[in-house]
């Protein structure tokens, strides 16, 4: 029973982890569309909560091991085993992918990190979704080589997002900022030069 037990706790790390994600990149991603930024947070605590139940249902199955129940206790056993099958695919499958989605689509407007690292996430999560319809609707195994790799994407995202993010933080010049620099720009281009005055003060 320890290692189920060590997989609740780290369950349980994960699912606070992502809504504490959600709740600290909200500031900044509400700028750039406040609804998408409120579904990250909506979807996290979803995602959170599913997990959750999931880490109930482990639990109830190590309580009938340790509670010495007989046989009568192995139906309800197979069928805590089922329901944390279906709401782990549920929890850890699609609402990681409408998370991502979300997530990248903000960072990619913001431009808070490199647009290719927010593509990854854009084009890795309908991956991930169709992946979890395949599963679902059992067209593949969960464990087959298919559902793995239409992971991968999604996974190289939140990865490489945390990299990028523990090493080069996020970019100095979001785009909130860029119209503003711009401006700055445009009127720098255009200011004449001390010559220019002269010729055109000798012309009156």
């Amino acid at each position: 029973d320890i290692p189920v037990i060590i997989g609740v706790v780290l369950e349980i790390i994960v699912a606070l982890a992502g809504i504490g994600t959600a709740i600290v990149l909200f500031p900044l991603l509400k700028k750039q569309n406040e609804g998408a930024a409120l579904g990250l947070v909506a979807a996290r605590i979803l995602e959170s909560s599913t997990i959750f139940v999931g880490v109930a249902f482990l639990l109830s199955i190590v309580t009938l091991r340790q509670a010495g129940a007989g046989a009568e206790a192995l139906v309800t056993s197979h069928a805590l085993v089922s329901l944390y099958d279906r709401i782990f695919l549920l929890g850890q499958s699609f609402m990681p992918a409408v998370c991502d989605m979300l997530l990248g689509f903000l960072l990619y407007k913001s431009r808070l990190v490199p647009r290719a690292l927010s593509l990854i996430g854009i084009i890795g999560a309908p991956l991930l979704i169709a992946g979890y319809i395949a599963v679902l609707f059992g067209l593949i195994g969960r464990l087959d080589l298919l559902a793995a790799l239409a992971a991968v994407p999604v996974a190289l995202f939140e990865f490489s997002l945390g990299v990028w993010l523990v090493i080069k933080g996020f970019n100095s010049t979001p785009a909130a900022l860029a119209p503003v620099q711009n401006l700055f720009k445009l009127a720098a281009s255009v200011k004449p030069t001390t010559q220019e005055l002269s010729k055109w003060k000798m012309g009156k």
